[in-house]
């Protein structure tokens, strides 16, 4: 359930799903996915849009039962590895920076941002949670995981079911329980404002 202080308080309607979706750092580690869960959100991500079909995004999905989630999670930065772990999975996205016939795909990463927000979505509609974590020792994570030399590590992201935010301590309590913001459209909208 989305606390009320985190749902975002919009200049137009937008849909429930989108209004209600946050980024917790408070997971509760006792939640397992269910292949259902699981399978559902890589289809999601997977049907995301890509330039030129392309589809160049690639999951590593590491469970909390999983025998690399201790290396995993230690390839994360700083604050990350104090929560992130108590989450259900790490999902490391990686990109095939070239397309099938060897010349570089220059949308590559935006492919992935794409995928990535679609299983987000599909996470909330589902009652879970992500949280998207670019601090990430890549290079680490790689050899833990024996990533192909053609793919690059740029994202990894939790998910699973969000906890009390009095488990997080200082200052990690204090970001949980403060409302959301976002920039105002009219310092966004730089062209044909509404």
């Amino acid at each position: 359930m989305t606390p009320s202080n985190k749902i975002a308080v919009t200049s137009a309607p937008i849909l429930p799903v989108l209004a209600e979706r946050w980024s917790p750092r408070s997971f509760d580690k006792s939640h397992k996915l269910s292949q259902h869960e699981l399978l559902s959100l890589l289809e999601a991500g997977r049907w995301a849009p890509s330039a030129n079909n392309a589809q160049p995004t690639r999951y590593f999905v590491v469970t909390r039962d999983d025998a690399k989630h201790a290396a995993i999670s230690a390839t994360l930065a700083g604050w990350n590895q104090a929560w992130a772990p108590d989450a259900s999975a790490i999902i490391l996205v990686a990109v095939a920076a070239a397309n099938a016939d060897g010349n570089p795909n220059p949308f590559a990463r935006y492919d992935a941002g794409q995928a990535v927000a679609h299983l987000s979505i599909q996470a909330h509609e589902l009652g879970l949670h992500v949280h998207q974590m670019a601090g990430l020792d890549a290079a680490k994570a790689a050899e833990i995981l024996e990533v192909p030399a053609d793919l690059e590590l740029v994202v990894s992201i939790v998910v699973g079911k969000i906890a009390a935010a009095d488990l997080l301590p200082e200052p990690l309590h204090e970001r949980e329980i403060a409302p959301r913001v976002r920039h105002d459209l009219d310092s966004i909208v730089l062209y044909g404002r509404p």
